[in-house]
Formats: C-alpha cells, sequence, structure tokens
C-alpha cells in the first residue's frame, strides 16, 4: 500500500467517505460496489447480501447495464465460488474463474468473466455479504491473474469500512423501524382512548333521547342537541388524530427522499422491479407533499397487488410551476368506467380527494391488457 501513488490514496479516502454519507442499505451497497470496481479498475463488480434460504436477500451490481441484468434472469443462489466465499469466509484470486472446479456456470446473457478476486464481508464473526470483481483492466500474461496481492490487500480494507457502513445503515433503518412502530403504538392508544370516551357519551345520550321522545319532546330534543355536539368532537379527535399520522419521515428527509427509500423497500419484497426518478422538485407544502406520497402509496398498492406488473415505474417531475407524480405500471389494466359502474374504485376516489383537497388534480389512463398511468399534478413544485 506504501507504493501507491497519492492519488490512489486520495480515491481510498473517497470511496470510504462516500460509504459513510448513506444510511440507507441500498445506496451503501451501490456505494460499495461502484467503490471496489473504480478503485481496483475491474470491468465487473457485485455485492451479494445473503439470506437464510440459499440465495441472496439483495444483489447489486455494477458494470452491467440495465438491459444486460433483465436479460440475466433471477439472482443467483449461493453456490459456485459464491458459496465457497460465503461459507469458507475467505479470500478468492483466480487466473480464470471459469476453470475453478468450483465453478457451475451462468445464465446464457452473463456477461464472459476470466480473472477473478472476491472476497466475504464480515461483521465479526457473522459473514454480511461477498463482495467480488472480475475482469482487470490490464494486460494479463497466459495463465495469470490481473489482479494483485496490492489489490487483494486494497479490497480487504474497502470490505472492513464496508461492513461498518452497512451495519450502521441496517441499525439505521431498524431505528427507524422502531421510531414509527412506536409512534403509532402511543397513537393508536390515544385514538383509542379520546374516541372511546366520545362514542360512549354519544351512546349513552342517544339512549336517553330515544327514552324521552315520546314523555317529554323539549328535553329530548336537547339531549340530540348534545348527541351531535359530540358526533362533532368525534370527527375532531379523528381529524387531528390523522394529521398527526404525517409520516415522520416526511419532515426527516422529505417527499423525494421518502419516495425513493419506500420503493427501494418495495423493490426489494417484489418480484416485479420498481424504480424511482425525482428532478428537480423543490420542498412542497407539508399537505402537498403528505398528499403526494399517499397517492403515490395507493397507485403502487394497485399496481403490486392487482395489476401482475413486470415493472412499476414511478416519477416526481416539475412542470411550470407545478409538480407531477406519475406511477406507470405494464400490468393487466382495467377499464375505469367498468370499475366505476362495477362500484369498486381500487381507491380511485381516495386519490383523487387527496388530489384536490390540496388544489392538484388526478388522471387516470388505462384500458385492459395495456397498463395502467397515473398522474397527480399539485401547484408549487
Amino acid at each position: 500500500m506504501s507504493q501507491r501513488p497519492r492519488s490512489g490514496l486520495a480515491a481510498v479516502s473517497s470511496a470510504l467517505l462516500a460509504m459513510s454519507r448513506h444510511l440507507e442499505v441500498r445506496d451503501v451497497l451501490k456505494t460499495i460496489v461502484a467503490s471496489a470496481r473504480e478503485l481496483l479498475d475491474a470491468q465487473y463488480a457485485a455485492l451479494g447480501v445473503p439470506d437464510d434460504h440459499g440465495g441472496f436477500a439483495q444483489f447489486v451490481v455494477d458494470g452491467v447495464s440495465d438491459d444486460q441484468w433483465k436479460a440475466i434472469g433471477p439472482l443467483p443462489r449461493q453456490h459456485g465460488i459464491l458459496a465457497a466465499m460465503l461459507q469458507e469466509a475467505k479470500i478468492e484470486r483466480l487466473a480464470d474463474v471459469r476453470k475453478d472446479p468450483r465453478f457451475e456456470g451462468w445464465p446464457s446473457a452473463h456477461p464472459d468473466m476470466s480473472d477473478f478476486l472476491g472476497l466475504p464481508i464480515r461483521d465479526g464473526d457473522e459473514v454480511i455479504g461477498a463482495l467480488f470483481l472480475a475482469n482487470k483492466n490490464c494486460p494479463k500474461p497466459d495463465g495469470s491473474c490481473g489482479f494483485t496481492a496490492d489489490d487483494e490487500e486494497l479490497l480487504s480494507i474497502l470490505a472492513q469500512h464496508a461492513a461498518i457502513a452497512l451495519t450502521n445503515a441496517r441499525l439505521y433503518e431498524r431505528s427507524r423501524e422502531l421510531t414509527i412502530a412506536e409512534e403509532r403504538s402511543r397513537l393508536a392508544h390515544e385514538l383509542h382512548d379520546a374516541v372511546s370516551q366520545k362514542l360512549f357519551s354519544l351512546r349513552l345520550t342517544a339512549q336517553a333521547a330515544t327514552a324521552l321522545v315520546d314523555r317529554d319532546p323539549s328535553r329530548a330534543k336537547g339531549e340530540l342537541h348534545q348527541v351531535a355536539a359530540l358526533a362533532a368532537e368525534a370527527a375532531d379527535e379523528l381529524r387531528a388524530a390523522v394529521v398527526e399520522l404525517r409520516p415522520a419521515a416526511l419532515d426527516e428527509d422529505g417527499l423525494v427522499a421518502t419516495l425513493r427509500t419506500q420503493i427501494q423497500v418495495l423493490d426489494r419484497a417484489h418480484t416485479a422491479r420498481v424504480t424511482f426518478a425525482g428532478h428537480g422538485v423543490k420542498a412542497l407544502p407539508a399537505a402537498q407533499e403528505e398528499a403526494v406520497l399517499r397517492v403515490a402509496q395507493e397507485a403502487l398498492h394497485n399496481a403490486l397487488r392487482h395489476s401482475a406488473a413486470e415493472h412499476v415505474d414511478v416519477t416526481l417531475d416539475r412542470r411550470g410551476s407545478a409538480a407531477l407524480l406519475r406511477v406507470t405500471d405494464d400490468g393487466t389494466g382495467f377499464d375505469p368506467k367498468a370499475i366505476r359502474r362495477a362500484g369498486r374504485h381500487l381507491g380511485l376516489v381516495s386519490m383523487r380527494d387527496r388530489a384536490s383537497g390540496v388544489g392538484g388534480t388526478l388522471t387516470v389512463e388505462s384500458a385492459p391488457g395495456k397498463g395502467t398511468v397515473i398522474e397527480m399534478e399539485v401547484p408549487g413544485g
């Protein structure tokens, strides 16, 4: 390492700083992979996070185009060299991975790889990932590996810091989940206490009014006025609780970051590919940001649960002085008019109400077999 030029050390420092800046797990994984490929001047890099079922919970690549990645197919299983790195927890440096006896081939669309450098990412005694690179960009004498002992040492250092960054990101996400769960529990408790008391009083007052209708209409009328007042108070309690349910992430991170994080989670949780892109949208008033988020969530729920879509794309862009949310899927689609006639709305009424409630508009384009596009436009983007 001491023989490396200063520019190389600066690049290492830059990579480590980049890893420490990200808090979301997927962003950390992407940064690790991109940094490793750039630092070691490799054509391909990948990082797999194993699950408990012989596959990978997450698998991030760099150097492979989106089209190539789609053509390759499902995520790899834990076999061959990948399994060796995870199970034996040792570095693998090979002149030609295809000639290793543990090599079990790859899909037809997979890029051709020869020299290979891989190692496990460890958190204490636990292997939490496998990082590997292929095809060093340098001349290679016959039978030799382009990756050197110095490359191995550098990748080991990077993997140690990657373990710290990945562990911190996981702790951050877990902490946020716990905070959200605790907040929901608190609000549920408060909502139960406040509204239950109002409804109990409402019930007793209504019973009293019923008993007085025949023998004392004047008093019954007074009790009915009290029923109306209690109902209004209960409605106020509910509205206050709903306002307080504004996602904490909106206040902390803003709309774009919140959407990106939630869509990354959906992308991992569903077989459909779910993507997000946001460009040039300024911070919106709180009510508008929440409305946009809720409409996006409802549209994503419909696409992932009901449409059998393979791809769902979400974008948030500026349109003049407005912000435009677009949720597009390639699913089965539907006839919006037939849905309305059948009394099934797929949340469309709720989405339109949310849009109009903040001065925006909602449009739905769909047809059987043609997928669905939902657009929401709100002023002030």
